[in-house]
């Protein structure tokens, strides 16, 4: 493999987002530092590699934002991207602002509306299938359960809800041959910026229980978060955390329903959800929902041989290193049984001061979702050949996912 060739790896190519994998393996084995001429940006894809970048952002910096397309790579990144896209004291700063309002306390107190919401939801799929015999989980569940919850917390009307959701869709869609945010994904993300901004505004005049108020109220010695960056976390988590939880979700079923053994073993006793948690870790690391970040080299750095000026765009890929047999065994084979020791070196989170805030609350999420469809079902199946992916150069995941589900005749 040639370092230049585009063909070998291109993030806005359509069949590629069917199946990133075999491109990542020549990757790791032939150029694991890779150059597009085309698009001008680097790629790291060994664990090694992507782990010392995302943990180093001084050298690897994220002042131009995280994202590969060229109309969201600038300065101004942070105010979308909120503490994503800043680096040391003003992404430290940021972050324990934001975290005195995001607290975990706040995510644990979530646990019953999210139970409530996945009773909901499942109580709407079975009535689905009743009529066809199936059911799209992404349609009726797994698209919309995270962004109820975030909802929830944010203090957004149910009766806004689809609509957000449908700009937060087309913020991360990416159409066939274009190589950037598409004009619609423009429109969209000045959108929901423009809704959370009179939804700010209006908390400054009449506070409430949630969490937009709660960071408004937010203040460490002293200091409190300014308009623009209350609205850039709103953002930030709509799409980020809203989007990368309804992939999990769908990823979970797709991979579990492609391993009959695996499947009748999580959904053998409605009374014992313990291998959920397997399942959920295992789903993070087979074929997680972000897949890849981009970095600013601000220093001129040398790997594998090769220089990386300083001012270039390199991007460290996530779902590569999860992949990575110099850490995994058997990398390629989905396994819930894996190695715990393994399971703690994925990289679907990120690591050191960048780790995901919403971590704790996407796993959440999943949790509860998944621990109540082995309550209420005996195993499901995936119709694969119908499922639709989403094409996106940041997640991974389903737009459609139509699923037939073996209920159980008493929960």
């Amino acid at each position: 493999m040639t370092s230049t060739n585009t063909e070998i790896f291109d993030p806005y190519d359509y069949d590629f987002h069917e199946d990133p994998y075999p491109v990542y393996a020549r990757l790791r084995d032939e150029a694991p530092l890779y150059y597009n001429a085309s698009d001008d940006f680097w790629a790291l894809s060994r664990h090694a590699d992507v782990h010392a970048a995302v943990k180093n952002d001084v050298t690897f910096s994220n002042r131009m934002g995280v994202s590969l397309d060229a109309s969201a790579w600038n300065t101004d990144a942070h105010r979308v991207m909120s503490f994503l896209a800043l680096d040391g004291k003003e992404q430290t700063r940021l972050r324990k602002l934001v975290s005195a309002g995001f607290t975990p306390r706040r995510v644990r107190e979530l646990t019953p509306q999210i139970q409530a919401l996945a009773d909901h939801y499942l109580d709407a799929l079975i009535a689905a299938c009743a009529e066809t015999g199936e059911a799209d989980w992404i349609a009726e569940l797994a698209g919309k359960l995270p962004m109820d919850v975030i909802s929830e917390m944010m203090g957004v009307p149910v009766a806004d809800r689809d609509e957000v959701r449908r700009l937060a869709d087309l913020v991360v869609h990416r159409e066939d041959g274009v190589r950037d945010v598409p004009e619609a994904g423009m429109t969209a993300a000045l959108e929901l910026i423009g809704y959370y901004a009179e939804m700010v505004a209006q908390r400054r005049k009449q506070p409430s229980e949630d969490l937009t108020s709660a960071l408004i109220e937010a203040e460490v010695d002293g200091d409190r978060l300014l308009d623009h960056e209350v609205i850039a976390f709103l953002f930030l988590m709509v799409v980020a955390g809203n989007e990368t939880t309804t992939k999990l979700l769908g990823n979970a079923l797709f991979h579990l329903g492609a391993h009959p053994s695996q499947l009748a073993e999580v959904f053998a006793d409605p009374e014992d959800t313990a291998p959920v948690g397997s399942w959920i870790e295992e789903t993070l690391r087979h074929d997680t929902s972000s897949q890849m970040l981009a970095r600013y080299v601000a220093e001129d750095v040398e790997l594998h041989g090769q220089v990386v000026p300083a001012g270039s765009k390199l991007l460290v890929l996530l779902g590569s290193a999860n992949r990575d047999d110099r850490v995994f065994t058997a990398p390629d084979v989905f396994d819930i049984h894996r190695p715990s020791d393994e399971l703690g070196r994925i990289m679907s989170f990120g690591v050191g001061r960048h780790f995901c805030l919403g971590a704790n609350l996407a796993r959440l999420e999943a949790r509860v979702v998944l621990a109540e469809l082995v309550r209420r079902t005996s195993g499901f199946e995936v119709h694969a050949g119908r499922a639709v992916r989403v094409h996106s150069t940041s997640v991974r995941g389903f737009a459609e996912l139509p699923v037939t589900f073996a209920w159980r005749a008493v929960r």
